[in-house]
């Protein structure tokens, strides 16, 4: 009886420091829009500065259902909510394709994208498992000027939902609309993939945007792009095989 008590004594701590570490694991990565470019997209490549964590952990921007923030009311995201941060606008017609990179495929139910209160688009999935990879293109007729489309990705088996903020110039010109701050703001230059592919043979970057079938190398190898997104460090060609394709 003594002995089992002693093993029980010596057991019961690492028992307890295990199930901490599991407790406090960090969840897993998730998804966010690649393009036209999210604002945590433009944060991870470096397009806007002093973003915080997201431009560490832009598939993380997650939150219960309901929220309306660019963050999801998130304080370590809350830069994703700074009007002053002068966010670029990508020029666009009355018909824009959203690209998802998910690196964590929950099963879903709906999509959603607004602009205000205004639902724009849903798009249900009927609580199946995405791909690595979702494309939504949604009509935007009736809307001009610069403006903010939060899109939602609603998780069918949790409470919880991802963010994201995509701001766009419909009309695909003009200025992007009133600086925030006294200093006139420039006409936004894109922040989407540059119109023809990179040449064959460049060597993969972190920072850089590539769009569908553009060709890179990386380790010695040649790769084709199969989904247009910004890169950053940890998606090289090898370790995402639902963006890149070997040539």
């Amino acid at each position: 009886m003594r002995r089992n008590l002693l093993t029980l004594a010596l057991l019961t701590p690492l028992s307890i420091v295990a199930t901490t570490l599991v407790v406090a694991s960090p969840a897993s990565a998730h998804g966010y829009i690649s393009s036209p470019p999210s604002r945590q997209a433009l944060c991870a490549s470096g397009a806007i500065s002093n973003c915080g964590d997201v431009q560490w952990e832009p598939q993380s921007v997650e939150a219960p259902k309901g929220r309306t923030q660019c963050s999801g009311g998130v304080g370590r995201f809350a830069q994703l909510d700074d009007e002053s941060k002068g966010w670029p606008a990508t020029s666009v017609g009355s018909s824009v394709t959203f690209n998802w990179v998910l690196t964590a495929r929950h099963a879903t139910s709906t999509w959603q994208y607004f602009i205000g209160s205004a639902k724009v688009a849903e798009f249900n999935d009927g609580g199946a498992q995405p791909g690595a990879t979702v494309r939504h293109t949604v009509n935007f007729g009736g809307y001009g000027g610069r403006q903010k489309v939060l899109a939602v990705w609603n998780v069918a088996d949790t409470t919880n939902a991802f963010y994201a903020c995509v701001d766009l110039q419909f009309g695909g010109s003009g200025n992007p609309g009133p600086s925030p701050t006294p200093t006139p703001r420039p006409t936004a230059t894109p922040a989407q993939p540059p119109a023809t592919p990179p040449p064959a043979g460049g060597t993969w970057a972190a920072g850089a945007s590539y769009p569908a079938g553009a060709t890179v190398t990386y380790g010695g190898l040649s790769y084709r792009c199969k989904q247009a997104h910004t890169a950053i460090a940890g998606w090289e060609p090898p370790n995402v095989p639902a963006l890149w394709d070997r040539a």
